[in-house]
């Protein structure tokens, strides 16, 4: 089987270049690697702007239409909708019982959001809680990998931790030693006696091949249940059922894409260019870009590296373009509207593809919404078998 990812965003509207070279791109190449699941975190939406309630349903199906013209494929991949499956509440409020709130305040994006948004009111519980809800997220689907750039690796640092904590806590089952001994029961005594051996040389000696060789017998015994061979593992290892998976954050390539003014690309600074942009209003976004400012007049020689327009180049261009703009520009040979046509050639050949693929979506948003449909019934089955498994190890299954 595949391993699994799990990524999502918030629904913000029409994407941005920002949003595809920085994790839509990558999440293209990895659904054809592995099992991937990208949900839209709509829930997340509320926990900065839960007083817009209106415009999140048009900025849901605005966003997916995105991620199919970037390249998600439903039959690659399962696209699905956060507050559509409620067992991702549910699990927020269990880990919410056991999680200390230190763990929340000293998340990073927690005071730096605050600074950010000093103009919305974040004193709510659900804004203290949503790297637990981020985090109820990924642990609901037992997914390996989380695909996140260095700055959210924090976040799924603490998932880790509420994976370990619950472990802790409810991975004995309450009758773990009366479970232990049926298994027992089930191989030769002669297999039971070199198990004991192996998992005292292991917990008192720290002998790590004994422990190994432990396992390996164990994952041999094809009449164990999952169940029965998770809760061996545990006794040889000293540990509890692992019920809840720890993820790995699988770093991404950082790629940071300028806003038009040099800045970080971002709607809400009025910098951006979509995914879908209109030709037209690409072209006139592009030509009126800053550049170096030392180029006052035509004649006047500049520095690539100092105009804003250059990051678009080592985007968009190739080797023998950059060469180009580099001698032209500090020679005066070119002016800085020559310069910016091929980065709008190169915007505009990238967008072509997924403008087509938005097309057909676009004239019927129905099929918008049957995918996401389609997606949500697939990922809510996987994460109401993980709830089975949670409310039976916290004793809620009465």
């Amino acid at each position: 089987m595949k391993e699994r990812v799990l990524s999502g965003m918030r629904p913000t509207g029409a994407l941005h270049l920002g949003h595809y070279h920085g994790a839509l791109k990558n999440w293209v190449r990895l659904q054809s690697e592995m099992e991937c699941y990208y949900f839209v975190a709509d829930w997340h939406a509320l926990t900065t702007h839960y007083e817009n309630r209106e415009v999140i349903e048009k900025n849901v199906y605005e966003m997916v239409i995105d991620w199919l013209a970037a390249g998600l494929d439903p039959n690659q991949c399962t696209i699905f909708l956060q507050s559509k499956i409620p067992e991702h509440a549910e699990l927020f409020t269990l880990l919410s019982m056991g999680t200390p709130i230190g763990w929340l305040e000293r998340v990073p994006t927690y005071k730096d959001q605050q600074e950010k948004l000093k103009d919305r009111d974040l004193s709510t519980y659900g804004f203290l809680g949503y790297p637990l809800l981020q985090a109820a997220d990924i642990l609901i689907y037992r997914a390996k990998y989380v695909p996140v750039g260095e700055d959210q690796a924090s976040h799924v640092e603490l998932t880790r931790e509420v994976a370990r904590r619950f472990n802790h806590l409810y991975g004995r089952e309450f009758d773990y030693e009366d479970q232990i001994k049926r298994v027992l029961s089930t191989l030769p005594a002669d297999s039971v006696k070199r198990l004991e051996k192996s998992r005292k040389k292991f917990q008192e000696l720290g002998d790590a091949s004994a422990l190994e060789g432990a396992l390996g017998f164990v994952n041999e015994q094809s009449h164990l249940s999952t169940h029965d061979r998770e809760r061996l593992t545990g006794y040889l290892k000293g540990t509890g059922q692992e019920i809840l998976l720890e993820p790995l954050a699988l770093l991404t390539e950082a790629s940071r894409v300028p806003g038009l003014d040099g800045a970080k690309m971002s709607k809400s600074y009025n910098n951006s260019i979509a995914i879908r942009e209109e030709k037209s209003s690409l072209e006139q976004k592009v030509r009126r870009m800053p550049t170096d400012p030392a180029r006052v007049k035509r004649t006047d020689v500049g520095d690539p590296e100092k105009c804003p327009v250059w990051q678009f180049h080592l985007l968009y261009s190739t080797e023998n373009t950059r060469a180009w703009v580099i001698e032209g520009c500090k020679s005066a040979g070119i002016g800085c509207l020559e310069c910016k046509e091929p980065v709008i050639n190169g915007i505009l050949s990238e967008q072509q593809p997924m403008l087509e693929r938005a097309e057909p979506y676009m004239s019927n948003p129905k099929i918008v919404r049957e995918i996401v449909e389609m997606g949500t019934e697939k990922a809510r089955r996987v994460a109401q078998a993980t709830m089975q498994d949670v409310r039976s190890a916290m004793g809620l299954n009465y």
